[in-house]
């Protein structure tokens, strides 16, 4: 097995220097690349392309992978992996190592695009810039945790974001809110998702009106629960295509990066790479 390794230095906590030693004591014949080189790794004529890394790491290089027809196996290593959670991938080292190596089912995944940037989990304006801004500094202390002290400090100071949301042409919410999320596995800030499957073929909306910051709570235990598009008041839909308007150079947090937009348009790419899992 040829395997074409793309290795963020930057994800966990040193695990990328193990991780091409560990696919090679798997029997793997590995060939490195630097992160931003996954078009360079989709076509060296490897047998399939691993990803070592956070969330943010995929989306790129799984799209280029696709475009190749080549497999993608995921080595998470990040803080929150939650793709890896969402796409039930082993969460130990060792043992993601070995499926990268020797797993032979596959399953489609869908990429979301965010104009012209892909992404895999979700990409929300509001609270969750800042929660991700805020967590920053604490992950390499805390790991996860930091993703729940920072949303209790974006949601104890932060404000609401002006948006309009439409599904499939379709008004879905226009005003204020606290968060305007789009997910395409639908998982983020360690655990809280708002539904979905990595490879459902449909993007999951949902915006959470602006009021009381106590309100937050209940919000919060829906996100955690995955059922925050049945509470009152808050607006969800299940689409192909979603028209969001916001301000100009509106912060977004983008599979755990943060990056501006204005208005754009997202949209969903079925079965845009295989995934190996088991």
């Amino acid at each position: 097995m040829i395997i074409a390794l793309l290795a963020n230095p930057d994800s966990g906590d040193g695990d990328s220097r193990r991780v091409a030693l560990l696919l090679r004591e798997d029997g793997a014949r590995v060939r490195e690349f630097a992160p931003d080189q996954a078009e360079e790794a989709a076509r060296s004529g490897a047998e399939r392309l691993a990803i070592a890394g956070g969330d943010g790491s995929i989306a790129p290089a799984a799209s280029a992978a696709g475009r190749a027809g080549m497999p993608v196996a995921v080595i998470p290593i990040g803080t929150a992996n939650d793709f890896a959670g969402a796409a039930g991938l082993p969460e130990d080292l060792d043992e993601a190592c070995r499926l990268a190596v020797h797993g032979e089912r596959r399953r489609a995944i869908d990429i979301a695009h965010l104009g012209e940037r892909p992404f895999v989990n979700v990409a929300s304006a509001g609270l969750a810039p800042q929660a991700a801004r805020k967590a920053s500094g604490l992950k390499g202390a805390l790991g996860p945790r930091a993703y729940l002290l920072g949303a209790v400090a974006a949601a104890a100071g932060s404000q609401p974001v002006k948006c309009a949301l439409a599904c499939d042409g379709e008004p879905l919410f226009a005003g204020e809110a606290w968060q305007a999320i789009v997910g395409c596995s639908g998982a983020f800030g360690a655990g809280s998702t708002i539904g979905g499957s990595p490879g459902d073929g449909a993007l999951r909306v949902v915006a959470v009106p602006a009021g009381s910051r106590l309100g937050l709570l209940r919000r919060a235990r829906g996100l955690r629960r995955g059922d925050i598009g049945e509470q009152s008041g808050v607006a969800a839909a299940r689409c192909r295509s979603v028209e969001l308007e916001l301000p100009p150079d509106t912060e977004l947090n983008v599979d755990g990066e943060l990056v501006e937009f204005g208005p754009v348009t997202v949209t969903i790419e079925p079965g845009a790479f295989e995934l190996v899992v088991g």
